[in-house]
């Protein structure tokens, strides 16, 4: 498989380097996160004559016998050099039972850089702070970017052809070497059966794996919709489902939790304040529902807000859905000081479509930047001081 650099994550790994924290890689199934580990361990051994490196992969069966806890420990304390900076990677830190003791007890020697990467299920980010008593930071690895997916096709230059092909196939590069659709689809389905019947329903004991997949395909077929347990469960109890609110409102957490959706909240852009009341489901990747729903109930101008979600939440925005009134803005995108308000359709040439987006953008009276990002074909420009950006440019930077 064609490998390629991820230089923001290689980047953030980088700059933490020698920090008293537990590196904990998180991210879904498959989006690279060993990948990125052994990356960062090739810079390491090239970049840091006195490196001491200690991998341990508990996938492989030649660390079998560090399962247990105890040997773990044991095995890094002899590969231990005092004379050198040491660093310890443990992929698929989870197989080991009891593995935040050995971890907790390494840290805290302050003798080793810790960097581990593991189920979701297991590394919930809302569990981190009870597994690892030390210090510890988590370094978010998402699927592939539109841009990563076009450094991989390197050889095709129309970026508007690259980026239907990103629409369909996502950014789970595993399913890339496959040649054929079914082979592809094979995968990802392969995948997210992992996620739902190793990952979740082991750790949580779910008793319906069947409830749990028509969930996933519920919030699949209504990305961008506004949504709650209530609709959800209505809904599938017409047909048949038997389930309540609690049981698909604990579902879809744990889908949460696995980082296969991502939960945007509502933010009410008058009366600066939070909301409540529903909200929206966003797919970590795309091709998870083209791979389960196929091309059914189509509509590009949520897929390509999926899209956009996912990159702002790579690009390290903190996202809500706008309220304004009536309206609705698809998101308010903030990262420190700053604000962004985002409309998203898939084709704004229509002149009723182009007013629709503008609209709600038009009655924000602040001063932060108000933009609609769309697939035009077309360099930036600008509408009464809202921006038009082009969706392939806007994704690759340049707008």
């Amino acid at each position: 498989m064609k490998l390629i650099e991820r230089p923001i994550y290689l980047q953030r790994l980088k700059d933490l380097e020698g920090t008293p924290d537990i590196k904990v890689i998180t991210g879904v199934r498959r989006c690279g996160k060993s990948e990125l580990m052994k990356a960062y361990i090739r810079f390491l051994s090239e970049n840091v004559p006195d490196a001491n490196v200690i991998f341990i992969d508990l996938f492989d069966l030649k660390y079998e016998a560090l399962k247990d806890y105890h040997k773990l420990y044991a095995y890094v304390e002899e590969r231990y050099d005092g004379g050198k900076r040491n660093y310890v990677f443990i992929d698929e830190v989870q197989m080991c039972k009891g593995f935040e003791l050995a971890v907790n007890s390494l840290h805290t020697s302050k003798k080793y850089d810790i960097y581990v990467t593991g189920s979701n299920a297991f590394l919930l980010s809302s569990d981190l702070a009870t597994l690892f008593t030390g210090r510890y930071i988590e370094i978010h690895v998402f699927p592939f970017s539109f841009a990563e997916y076009c450094a991989y096709r390197g050889d095709e230059t129309d970026v508007y052809k690259l980026l239907e092909e990103y629409f369909i196939n996502g950014g789970l590069a595993g399913s890339y070497p496959y040649r054929t659709e079914r082979d592809r689809v094979a995968y990802i389905n392969d995948v997210f059966n992992t996620i739902a019947n190793r990952d979740l329903t082991a750790k949580y004991k779910l008793a319906d794996t069947v409830l749990l997949e028509q969930i996933t395909d519920y919030l699949m077929d209504n990305v961008s919709n506004l949504t709650s347990p209530g609709n959800i469960s209505k809904t599938l109890n017409e047909n048949d489902a038997g389930t309540n609110n609690k049981t698909v409102k604990n579902y879809i957490k744990r889908l949460c939790d696995a980082f296969v959706f991502y939960d945007v909240k509502r933010y009410d852009i008058k009366g600066k304040k939070y909301l409540k009341t529903s909200e929206k489901y966003y797919l970590s990747d795309q091709g998870f529902r083209f791979a389960r729903l196929g091309r059914r109930n189509l509509d590009l101008g949520r897929i390509y807000e999926n899209i956009v979600c996912v990159e702002l939440l790579r690009r390290g925005y903190d996202v809500y859905v706008g309220k304004l009134y009536k309206k609705e803005v698809d998101f308010v995108a903030i990262k420190g000081n700053e604000k962004l308000y985002i409309q998203v359709c898939a084709d704004i040439s229509g002149p009723e479509t182009a007013q629709r987006e503008y609209e709600p953008l038009l009655k924000i009276r602040d001063a932060y930047p108000k933009m609609i990002i769309a697939n035009t074909r077309f360099q930036t420009y600008d509408h009464e001081g809202i921006i038009i950006a082009d969706m392939a440019n806007w994704l690759l930077g340049k707008a």
